[in-house]
């Protein structure tokens, strides 16, 4: 994106923008083949109402405003207006959560019997599990796209990713935001709404499949097994209050651990999933919920910190290399805000601090941390 300081500004933008700010400068921005004016200056009412009274103004000209700080000065970048975003495909929706549900109801069924060693599909557990991890991702979705309405904004329905060879039989969900969204509170609400959705299902699952699990001898299991590869899944903080308050002993504890039902591992999935969604980088939902509390400039030094925290922690479990580099590549990327200069206030302050502190809970800083080898 290359400035340039000197280029006509139609009089009419000009009267308009000065209606809600002391313009001090004008800078030509050139992107693509399109050279966009940006205003600086100081602005006359609070942001949220100068571009409340701007934006009908600039849409009617088939324009649109992007409200940006600028040190002790906020800028306003004006651009063509987007075209519409184009409807969402139901039917691909559709077809990946079957495909989902299918792969899911795959991993969660296969099962052994500990009399014989002998491995077979159990129909129950394939359903147990493949309901249990579904309705908790789909929670988590849900939140996010309703949320997402409520603000007015177009987003895309939710995406199951399949994968029928991974541990959990999917690689999760997602969502695309089609178009800006308003401001630094929209943009934390819809990011939290997810999470929070996603926990207020994951907890009573989890807690229902504790109930209907196992603590064994991991040394006994696999003298029973021993050509089978045993795992023992991570600690979070809430992960283990919720095992001590189901079984009163920390686990695991002296080659004791819990033998997961296929409810608890859905459970325990969606409790690693929210904590890697709420790392607070990039276009995560903790990138975003960071962003909303402490601006672009902090956001984009927390991405960097955070890549080079999940390297550190690669020497733990090696997965989170991967992790690093994607933050890294990706965690300066942000979509804008419409109005990115208004604080959060009051009572959204504290929602934006309670995605900080649910994200404490529930983060796993090693979520594979015992391999049994036979």
């Amino acid at each position: 994106m290359d400035h340039y300081t000197s280029s006509p500004v139609p009089e009419a933008l000009r009267a308009t923008v000065a209606e809600v700010m002391l313009i001090d400068d004008i800078e030509m921005v050139r992107r693509g083949d399109f050279e966009s004016p940006r205003f600086l200056g100081r602005l006359k009412v609070e942001a949220q109402m100068a571009y409340d009274q701007i934006s009908p103004r600039l849409r009617a000209m088939g324009l649109l405003g992007l409200l940006q700080q600028e040190g002790d000065r906020v800028a306003l970048l004006v651009l063509p207006a987007l075209a519409p975003p184009s409807p969402s495909r139901l039917w691909l929706a559709l077809l990946l959560f079957a495909l989902t549900l299918a792969s899911t109801f795959y991993v969660g069924g296969q099962d052994v019997d500990w009399a014989t060693g002998t491995f077979f599909f159990n129909v129950g557990h394939g359903l147990a599990f493949s309901a249990s991890l579904l309705g908790i991702l789909l929670a988590h979705e849900l939140g996010h796209y309703l949320m997402a309405r409520r603000e007015g904004v177009a987003v895309s329905y939710p995406f199951f990713i399949p994968m029928p060879l991974f541990l959990l039989g999917t690689m999760g969900a997602f969502i695309s935001i089609k178009e800006p969204v308003p401001n630094r509170r929209a943009l934390l609400g819809i990011a939290i709404a997810g999470p929070l959705a996603g926990l207020v299902v994951a907890i009573p699952v989890l807690i229902i499949g504790l109930a209907l699990s196992e603590v064994r001898n991991l040394a006994d299991m696999q003298a029973q097994l021993p050509d089978m590869i045993f795992f023992t899944e991570g600690n979070s903080l809430l992960y283990a209050g919720l095992k001590l308050l189901v079984f009163g002993r920390f686990l695991p504890d002296g080659g004791y651990d819990v033998f997961m039902h296929p409810v608890a591992l859905a459970g325990w999935a969606g409790l690693l999933v929210t904590g890697l969604n709420l790392l607070p980088a990039g276009q995560l939902d903790g990138g975003h919920i960071f962003f909303a509390l402490f601006g672009p400039k902090a956001a984009q030094i927390m991405s960097m910190v955070v890549a080079v925290v999940l390297l550190a922690l690669g020497f733990l479990w090696s997965g989170w290399f991967l992790w690093a580099v994607i933050v890294a590549l990706l965690g300066q990327n942000r979509s804008p805000l419409l109005n990115e200069v208004t604080p959060l206030q009051g009572s959204w302050r504290l929602l934006a601090l309670l995605g900080l502190v649910v994200f404490a809970l529930v983060f796993t800083p090693m979520p594979i941390t015992d391999v049994i080898m036979p």
